[in-house]
């Protein structure tokens, strides 16, 4: 009697510690019987198969997201015309000088502030103490190039340039004169080409990138009634064309 509770006894514990197993097989997804670790082995390749998986649809949605915040900022981006000139990826603006003062660390610069009919003026410095006043600078119109990349000229942040037409005197010096925009012409307005497709301008790091403006250097000159032109077209404004006061032939930089 005493005998058969034992074993009793003993069948109880193994049935428990059978259940203990299943219970852990059913934990670990197991099949019952399974050994373990053969299991996580097979388990493995599906797990990385998921991985790469997820990895393939995170790098998916950032490309669409890449793409709807190029949409979103300006539309989908047009097209560039590849027989678009040169000169009409660059932006000129018609400007005037609002104040000016001697650069404090350059013998031949000026530093500049412009009313380019945006949010706040320009700052601008210009290579012009021999040819300009301090008193003729003031109030005078022009033309900037307004898509260049800032430049630091000995300590003054630069945003873009003054357009002026230049010659060579006969006794070897530089004479240089602003590039004007006709009187009518409203501050801000973009000059357009005569018999050129409308200006696209690039963007300034693109400019630079691609040389723009040195690329358009030699086919920028004043023709015979002093007018700027690019390969013989005008540089127009909405109240006509923009000229040098006298140079004519003369290389526009």
């Amino acid at each position: 009697s005493s005998h058969k509770i034992i074993i009793m006894g003993a069948k109880s514990a193994l049935e428990q510690l059978e259940d203990l197993i299943a219970d852990l097989e059913a934990k670990l997804n197991l099949a019952p019987g399974a050994d373990p670790v053969v299991a996580a082995d097979n388990k493995k390749p599906q797990q990385q198969q998921q991985k790469q998986q997820k990895q393939q649809k995170k790098k998916e949605k950032k490309q669409a997201a890449k793409q709807n915040a190029g949409k979103a900022k300006g539309g989908a981006a047009a097209p560039v015309d590849p027989n678009l000139p040169d000169i009409c990826k660059l932006e000129f603006k018609v400007g005037v000088i609002t104040k000016a003062w001697v650069h404090p660390d350059a013998d031949k610069l000026y530093c500049e502030e412009i009313d380019c009919g945006e949010e706040a003026p320009r700052q601008i410095a210009s290579g012009l103490r021999a040819h300009y006043s301090l008193e003729e600078m003031q109030g005078q119109r022009l033309l900037v190039v307004s898509n260049l990349k800032a430049k630091n000229l000995v300590g003054f942040k630069s945003f873009g340039m003054v357009l002026c037409a230049a010659e060579t005197n006969e006794d070897g010096t530089e004479k240089v004169e602003f590039v004007e925009p006709p009187e009518g012409a409203p501050l801000g307005e973009v000059v357009t080409f005569e018999g050129l497709p409308p200006p696209a301008p690039f963007s300034a790091s693109q400019v630079e990138k691609k040389k723009l403006f040195a690329a358009c250097m030699s086919g920028m000159k004043t023709n015979d009634k002093c007018e700027g032109t690019f390969n013989g077209a005008t540089f127009l404004t909405t109240a006509g064309p923009c000229k040098a006061k006298s140079i004519k032939g003369g290389a526009m930089r």
